[in-house]
């Protein structure tokens, strides 16, 4: 028979289909294997549709023949087969889905929407993304209620033949010419049972029917009924059938069906995990969009967690194929920790099925799973605290980094799943527990930065907020000062640093009592201020200290905790990021009467005043000393 060309820019089509559209060459073993489920979803249909009582469904299933010495990959499926004319129109014509045409036509004969039925294909490109691997592909076919076959032929662009042929049985079989290895291309590695097996698992496990191929298995030999006792066992490697793929995924089974140990094994074996997942959250979504979805909470951090290596996403299922490994957009950044799957036959996919264009029902699954996680951590939560604790050790930061990132947008969701040291409870506690405990007379959520909760109890400036019975949220982490910034009040509360003067309430009388005291030692806070020159910002008598003799706070935007961050993230920039310092002063210290002491009797050993009591004041902050040497000679002169 005489060669046909395609229909179509067929040389520029395939061209494209080969070298632009798919990412990955080992993709057209996904695209075949599909096209051979359509097939049998097809049969299945039509034998329902049609009451033919001596279809056996147990009988369905696509095989693979590698046949290395041939060179030849067969893929065979027992499906509704094609005639002749179907093999013209849906091979002969590039981007021809007879799959999206046969969902056209039995929704419109049976009334209902295209999307009830299973059918994967929908561009009719997915067939020629063998000629990849492959440079000639022979295709065998005999349809459902017919008793003739026929073979397609071709070898790409130069077009292809269809002649009539034997077959004994329905359905298809696709045979590929595997390509000569390359420099750069070990096209061999798909004629070997490993790749192929890997294939399978990796794109196809979830295909509804078993996908059978002869493999090599290693067995123990029976133990003869004489063997002494120093039998050594003895193996056996012989070639056997087997089903790759699992069929039934762990999701598409009820939640009332699966032990708690299937998923945590799935877990494990998916993710390559030692340890059980902290949580399972599974879901089976009905109503605009229908999806299902496993989701897991991580035990601990992966090593690569905070590293730019590291890659959010959620596999992505269509029918039982995977499309995407990681589907970055069904997951917020701020919950980029969670693992699992979501399968969807509502999701729009592009013409390689390897990514996804930006729907709606896209965003309506992405917005319903982060609720859905937000609900499950708030569970865990409320029932199991020890177990919620060490979800947050794990991931506690990356919930901080969320309420700061994107301008604050996220605050709103996430403030309830914070935790944060308490002074009162000397443990983790939210912001709820925190204004639950607030007496009637407190005002604001009082807070305080540094390294380490139980130095920060300790600081001057916490003195009086403590002896008021007031709990003090200790910030040891960097984000900390940030998302209180972010967050700005909780529960109609705001918040306050143990650092501000107007953290307490106060009285005219104190008022007009602080203003007189510091008239009355403009000259000592003047004589501090220029010993110290531009090291401080301003001296002032302190509002804030109750026994301590010093403390230092800042004025403007930037506080000292902010200053150590961009020290750390930025130290080439960090000079304009400075927090201007000020050195404040208890004026009924017993360190204040001595400094003036000396002012008045001794101008050379009120400096080394002022500089101790600065070199204090930077300690007690947790600030680096500028000169630990000149301190120490300091101290050891004082006391000579």
């Amino acid at each position: 028979m005489a060669k046909k060309q395609f229909k179509t820019e067929s040389k520029r089509i395939l061209d494209l289909m080969i070298n632009s559209i798919y990412t990955h060459k080992e993709i057209f073993l996904r695209e075949i294997i599909s096209n051979a489920s359509d097939a049998i979803d097809k049969l299945a249909y039509k034998a329902l549709t049609d009451g033919d009582g001596s279809f056996d469904r147990s009988k369905l299933a696509i095989t693979l023949i590698p046949d290395e010495a041939g060179r030849t990959l067969t893929v065979r499926d027992n499906g509704v087969g094609m005639t002749k004319e179907e093999l013209e129109t849906n091979l002969g014509t590039i981007a021809k889905s007879g799959s999206l045409q046969f969902k056209k036509d039995m929704a419109q004969a049976e009334g209902v929407g295209e999307n009830d039925l299973d059918i994967i294909g929908q561009f009719g490109v997915g067939f020629y993304s063998a000629f990849m691997v492959a440079d000639r592909l022979t295709v065998t076919s005999r349809a459902y209620g017919s008793d003739e076959a026929w073979r397609w032929e071709s070898s790409g662009a130069d077009g292809y033949t269809i002649t009539p042929c034997e077959k004994a049985e329905v359905g298809t079989e696709i045979v590929m010419s595997i390509k000569p290895d390359a420099d750069e291309e070990d096209y061999s590695q798909y004629l070997r049972t490993a790749t192929l097996e890997r294939l399978v698992k990796k794109y196809s496990d979830y295909i509804h029917y078993p996908i059978r191929m002869e493999v090599e298995r290693t067995h123990m030999k029976e133990r003869p009924a004489d063997a002494g006792e120093d039998y050594k066992p003895e193996y056996e490697t012989v070639k056997e059938w087997a089903t790759l793929n699992s069929m039934v995924p762990l999701w598409q089974r009820p939640k009332s069906e699966v032990k708690s140990e299937e998923y945590n094994d799935f877990y494990k074996e998916k993710y390559g995990d030692w340890e059980d997942p902290l949580s399972v959250i599974h879901i089976s979504a009905e109503g605009a969009v229908e999806y299902k979805a496993l989701l897991y909470l991580p035990a601990h951090a992966p090593f690569d967690f905070h590293t730019r290596d590291y890659q959010k996403g959620l596999q992505l299922y269509s029918s039982g194929v995977m499309i995407m490994d990681k589907c970055a957009d069904l997951l917020p950044e701020h919950f980029r920790f969670v693992k699992g799957v979501v399968d969807s036959s509502d999701f729009s996919l592009n013409i390689s099925r390897e990514v996804l264009q930006h729907t709606r029902q896209l965003k309506v699954i992405a917005a319903n799973l982060e609720k859905k996680i937000k609900a499950e951590l708030l569970r865990i939560q409320k029932e199991d605290r020890p177990k919620y604790e060490q979800f947050w050790k794990a991931f506690g930061l990356q919930l901080k980094v969320g309420v700061v990132s994107d301008y604050g947008a996220h605050k709103d969701l996430l403030k309830d799943l914070l935790l944060f040291w308490s002074t009162k409870e000397d443990k983790l506690t939210t912001l709820a527990e925190y204004t639950g405990r607030m007496p009637q007379a407190q005002k604001y959520i009082y807070y305080a930065c540094g390294e380490d909760a139980a130095k920060l109890s300790k600081l001057p400036q916490a003195e009086r907020i403590l002896d008021q019975g007031y709990e003090i949220l200790c910030l040891t982490e960097e984000p900390d000062e940030f998302v209180i910034n972010a967050l700005g009040e909780a529960d109609g509360k705001s918040f306050k640093s143990i650092n501000d003067e107007d953290a307490l309430p106060e009285t005219d009388e104190a008022k007009a009592a602080l203003e007189k005291k510091t008239e009355e030692n403009k000259d000592v806070l003047d004589f501090v201020q220029e010993t110290l020159g531009d090291k401080i910002h301003a001296a002032r008598l302190s509002k804030l200290l109750k026994s301590g003799a010093v403390c230092m706070t800042t004025d403007g935007p930037i506080s000292l905790e902010m200053e150590k961050y961009f020290q750390r993230m930025e130290p080439e920039a960090a000079g304009q990021m400075k927090a201007q310092r000020v050195l404040e002063l208890n004026p009924d210290s017993g360190a204040f009467a001595a400094l003036r002491d000396a002012m008045e009797n001794d101008k050379e050993l009120a400096k080394k005043y002022a500089e101790l009591l600065y070199s204090q004041a930077l300690l007690i902050a947790g600030l680096p000393l500028e000169d630990p040497a000149a301190y120490t000679e300091l101290v050891c002169s004082l006391m000579k």
